[in-house]
């Protein structure tokens, strides 16, 4: 909700408040502001000057010489092209070193040899349109009243010299949809009164009732109905106040009936309609659920199929608006409109939703109605868009209003329990303070009851009344106090922890985390090249999703993790590392499908991805420093090459032991094309749990060694196809625990080796724990090793 500070004015006296204080005051008595806005803040140094002369540019066909007065005491030469730059005109002008919307500066210089001084503004210049400033030449300068008074600040002039402050309003407080209800906010904030108008029609004779009649056929959703009928209407542009706080508060100015309307719904926070009274055959209103298959076509000019489940305003014959949520195109208010009916009602707030949803129409009068309006406001929104037409002169109010009201008038009443309310709040506040409070904020107290205000529809009970004590008496003032008993600390799992380093461990290898949905579209497995016929596509259906693209929860984080990585690609990010904790949902499955009684396995799983930076080896030696690190014990890499997101020749489970804890690899190259990255994505996916399974955080103290090492290498010629990690695997299970470490020196490949073949060398240190190893035992676990490479993998000793 956007708020113009000068519209607030109106209901509450501001002088003395800041902004900056205005604000904070307002956010800690509940009413949270999201920003403030000075609408005239990128424009400076654009004042009102008058044109006193006029000639042609010697050196242009279409350029003219300007003499302008801008209240200085010589005028300025400006160099203008507009062919509306007529003499004795009020223009808006951009002196020197003046800037305009869009961060366009304005400094002098020269035009084809002549000096220019500035520029004279269009209304686009200003960043206006002609819906804000009807006047203006759709091809030139901004002509402005000739009363206007020459070097003033064209924000003044315009109405751009406005704070607007734009709140977050929460969906139980309708009533500060509007600028009263914030008025009464500001007012119960700052202890200072609240100034409302009730309006007052004049009326110009004649009775509604000979002209028109209102039936309401389904009373649940619509409690209230009230309508007021004009006549002889003038459409014409509103007057400049009236437009310059519409564009202040975010609203578009049309005509004048529109704009009352929604000056209205701004002001009071119930939305109104205007009806063309031609366009209503047989002068008659009829509120009903309509019939299977009615079409009406909107105001946006597009057709929808109403259903019974809905509401709708319809005349003797058709549908004629969309009941809360937009009004109908044939009766829309036009230029040849004569006789209008303001419509001011109270519609079911669910049933609005619901229809806004289905056909897709969300207005700013389905968002208020649909969190839940008082039947109370529809009259005095009815007699003040009236008590506007008067004002306007935009038509002739006819005498009397229909009120059709099956709405209940009594008042909410809560008992008054101040008690209960200080230990509730931790307070000790007298009665009077809490009636003084609540008093403020529109409620009354009379014997021992709280009357609830018709407007505060969220007020329920003890409770609710407390919370409006404690934001107004200040959340900030009450006092810190411990609970009462014995008290309980929490704290994060064995798990929680494990996680959390996981993630501190992929932020120390420079991987950044993203956080996405954990429900996305059945199309994402095709992203992913799983087969039609895997299970992983058997994932949970979601029953009121967003929509296709969210409707089920996934059983696989690795198209999210390529659509983090993509959307990085397209913005022009070089090189991308991201890791995100995901969870998936893997279902048990019945009859080929996932069975709707059984919740599913949830699982948490670690994903890396990376383009731009690291070599395949480079991701593999961080996936390894990060397990290490984690204390996942006894890791080991075997090649796969049937999982159809991978590149074959470049892919790898992760195993502890035996026991299979991920995946990791290249992305395959059919997929990377879909991703549109043109560059190797290496993509790494460990199951949070199993890795949680096999850790081993335990740490031994091993003395420093008493006995020499001694080292040796081997080098032997194999397959190329082999592995070295299962080489070096084989070596450990052979040589036994003498052996210390083993690590892979080199990889030769080459003209001098046989096709297909290639030479892998290895460094072994021995080392025995309680004497110094025998050249003899040296030899004797280099040929364990050696026949163990023969015996698994035809690898014989390179000469």
């Amino acid at each position: 909700m956007k708020l113009p500070m000068s519209w607030l004015a109106e209901f509450v006296d501001t002088d003395g408040i800041s902004m900056k204080e205005y604000n904070a005051a307002l956010t800690m008595s509940g009413s949270k502001v999201e920003g403030i806005e000075y609408l005239g803040e990128e424009i400076n140094k654009v004042v009102t000057g008058k044109i006193i002369s006029s000639v042609d540019h010697p050196n242009s066909d279409h350029l003219h010489i300007c003499m302008v007065d801008v209240g200085k005491e010589e005028p300025l030469q400006i160099v203008c092209g507009a062919p509306n730059a007529d003499v004795g005109a009020i223009v808006p002008v951009a002196l020197h070193k003046s800037t305009l919307p869009g961060g366009v500066k304005i400094t002098k210089g020269k035009l084809r040899g002549e000096v220019s001084n500035g520029m004279l503004c269009s209304h686009e210049e200003l960043g206006l349109t002609l819906n804000e400033v009807p006047y203006g030449d759709p091809n030139g300068l901004l002509h402005l009243d000739p009363s206007t008074p020459i070097g003033m600040d064209i924000r003044k002039v315009l109405g751009l010299d406005e704070y607007v402050t734009e709140f977050e309003i929460t969906s139980n407080r309708p009533d500060c949809l509007s600028v009263i209800g914030l008025a009464r906010e500001t007012a119960a904030t700052f202890n200072r009164p609240l100034k409302l108008h009730d309006p007052v029609v004049k009326g110009s004779g004649g009775n509604i009732c000979d002209d028109l009649s209102i039936e309401i056929k389904d009373t649940d959703l619509c409690p209230r109905y009230t309508a007021k009928l004009v006549k002889n209407i003038k459409i014409e542009p509103s007057p400049a106040w009236m437009r310059e706080r519409l564009f202040a508060a975010g609203v578009r100015p049309i005509n004048n009936i529109v704009d009352i309307t929604n000056y209205v719904m701004l002001e009071y926070g119930q939305p109104m309609h205007a009806f063309d009274y031609a366009c209503l055959h047989d002068g008659k209103i009829i509120v009903r659920r309509p019939t299977e298959g009615e079409i009406i076509e909107t105001l946006d000019g597009q057709k929808h199929e109403l259903t019974p489940d809905m509401l709708c305003i319809a005349d003797g014959t058709n549908p004629t608006a969309v009941a809360g949520v937009m009004g109908g195109f044939e009766s829309e208010i036009t230029e040849k409109t004569q006789t209008v009916v303001f419509e001011s009602a109270c519609f079911h707030g669910a049933t609005v939703r619901v229809t806004a949803k289905k056909l897709g129409m969300r207005t700013e009068a389905s968002a208020r109605f649909e969190k839940g309006l008082s039947p109370e406001n529809t009259m005095p929104a009815v007699l003040r868009a009236c008590e506007l037409v008067e004002m306007l002169g935009a038509g002739e109010v006819v005498d009397g209003v229909i009120d059709v009201d099956y709405s209940n008038h009594e008042p909410k009443r809560l008992p008054l329990e101040c008690d209960k309310m200080n230990k509730l709040l931790g307070l000790s506040l007298s009665d009077e303070e809490q009636i003084e409070i609540l008093t403020r904020l529109g409620f009354t107290v009379e014997n021992g009851e709280v009357i609830v205000p018709y407007y505060r529809i969220d007020i329920e009970r003890m409770c609710d009344l407390a919370e409006e004590v404690a934001r107004i008496y200040g959340y900030n003032n009450i006092p810190t106090t411990l609970y009462a008993g014995e008290s309980v600390l929490g704290a994060l799992t064995e798990k929680q922890l494990f996680e959390r380093k996981l993630g501190s461990l992929a932020r120390t290898c420079g991987f950044d985390e993203t956080i996405s949905y954990s429900f996305g579209s059945p199309k994402m497995y095709d992203l992913i090249g799983l087969p039609e016929d895997s299970e992983q596509r058997i994932s949970v259906t979601i029953l009121n999703p967003l929509g296709e693209d969210f409707s089920v929860l996934r059983t696989t984080a690795l198209p999210t993790l390529l659509d983090n990585l993509t959307h990085n690609f397209n913005h022009r990010n070089p090189a991308a590392n991201l890791y995100e904790i995901a969870t998936i949902y893997t279902p048990s499955i019945k009859d080929g499908k996932a069975d709707p009684d059984v919740l599913p396995h949830e699982q948490h799983v670690l994903t890396l991805g990376s383009y731009g930076t690291l070599s395949f080896f480079q991701f593999k030696g961080a996936l390894e420093t990060i397990l290490n690190r984690a204390d996942v014990k006894d890791i080991s890499f075997e090649p796969v090459n049937d999982n159809p997101s991978y590149h074959p020749g470049r892919c790898a489970k992760v195993l502890s032991g035996d026991t299979v804890i991920g995946v990791f690899g290249t992305i395959h190259p059919l997929i990377a094309k879909k991703t549109g990255i043109d560059q190797e994505i290496l993509s790494a996916e460990l199951y949070v749990d199993a890795m949680f399974d096999h850790m081993d955080a335990v740490k031994l103290y091993a003395p420093l060694p008493k006995f020499p090492a001694s080292t040796r290498d081997i080098a032997v010629l194999c397959d190329e196809n082999i592995p070295v990690a299962s080489m070096e695997k084989a070596i450990k299970a052979a040589v036994g625990e003498i052996l210390e470490s083993v690590s892979l020196f080199d990889v030769y490949r080459g003209d001098k080796l046989p096709q297909g073949k290639k030479s892998v060398a290895y460094s072994l240190k021995l080392r025995h724990a309680e004497r110094t190893l025998t050249d003899n035992e040296c030899i004797d676990a280099m040929n364990k090793a050696i026949k163990a490479l023969g015996d698994k993998f035809g690898a014989v000793l390179r000469g």
